[in-house]
């Protein structure tokens, strides 16, 4: 049934590249070339690979999905692009028009490919129209940036990450798994979106981010902070911290699970997940006429640790 699957692809492909011409202008057929196919098998090509390619957007580079869009001359590119190029083939210059590469797309819903982070790890092998939907969760996939301070679009794997945020967005870069954290603004009453601060800390053969921020809470202005796990969530759950602040007789206290930065900064600060702050409290525990704000946030992380009779976890602080 392989064998057969492959020939059907085969024979399509030929018929594809007699009809249409390439958008790679170095690979040329025509019904009376049948050779070529005997050069494919020669140099080792398989039909999904050819195929592939010729699924590949010659301006992106990407992988076209529908609509996928062709010029008179048979030169295709996918429907981001075409918008991108103001509605010209960027190969020979004709006006692309609404004309769809139906066939193409037709032989694109016969191909499995695996999935682009394979390299990363993933052994997952999917239909072509699924693997779009799989990558963008696929858990061998970069992490994103997760300095909150601008939109940063750096991707890369945790080392990589941590060195970018230590060299390029010169973050606080500590080692323990006990932190303190000072916050100081002259005039609490002003607060902005995004005023923010943030730390990076090493603890357990792990990183976390440590985010301390004011932001706009209705009418008033609330300070939040809390804790995200430089790896996936399942990795995440293996941790629990906890967050203090207080003065005057008085504190508050959040003990919960880091959150992975798979989860974007302002996705794990709407959903509350921290220790947030009203402004009244933060200013009795800033002290003094209350005109300056002082906060001094405290907190560890430790290890859960399953109890090997069967249990509950118990805690490593160590």
């Amino acid at each position: 049934m392989r064998m057969r699957s492959i020939t059907i692809i085969l024979s399509i492909q030929i018929l594809i590249m007699v009809t249409i011409n390439s958008h790679r202008q170095s690979l040329t057929m025509t019904p009376t070339t049948p050779t070529i196919v005997t050069s494919w098998v020669l140099r080792g090509i398989t039909p999904a690979t050819s195929v592939h390619e010729l699924l590949e957007c010659p301006v992106c580079t990407n992988s076209m999905y529908p609509p996928i869009h062709q010029c008179q001359n048979g030169h295709t590119l996918c429907s981001t692009c075409k918008v991108r190029v103001h509605n010209q083939c960027p190969t020979c210059r004709l006006e692309l028009g609404d004309i769809r590469c139906l066939a193409l797309e037709k032989v694109a819903e016969s191909l499995e490919l695996p999935c682009k982070y394979c390299t990363r790890g993933c052994p997952e092998i999917f239909p072509y129209y699924s693997k779009l939907k799989h990558e963008a969760i696929c858990n061998f996939r970069p992490y994103n940036c997760p300095y909150a301070g601008s939109e940063c679009s750096v991707v890369g794997d945790i080392p990589f990450l941590v060195a970018h945020l230590r060299d390029d967005h010169k973050v606080d870069m500590h080692t323990g798994s006990t932190f303190n954290h000072r916050y100081v603004k002259s005039n609490p009453r002003e607060v902005e979106n995004a005023t923010w601060m943030l730390t990076v800390f090493h603890s357990f053969g792990q990183y976390f981010c440590l985010h301390f921020e004011a932001f706009q809470l209705g009418m008033a202005p609330v300070y939040m902070a809390f804790l995200r796990f430089m790896g996936d969530e399942v990795e995440a759950r293996n941790y629990s911290y906890s967050l203090e602040v207080g003065a005057n007789g008085r504190k508050l206290t959040w003990e919960g699970t880091p959150r992975s930065i798979r989860d974007s900064h302002r996705k794990v600060r709407d959903s509350h997940d921290g220790l947030i702050i009203q402004r009244n409290m933060a200013l009795f525990f800033s002290g003094g006429d209350r005109k300056e704000l002082k906060l001094r946030v405290t907190g560890r992380v430790w290890k859960e640790q399953q109890n090997p009779e069967g249990g509950p976890c118990i805690q490593n602080f160590s």
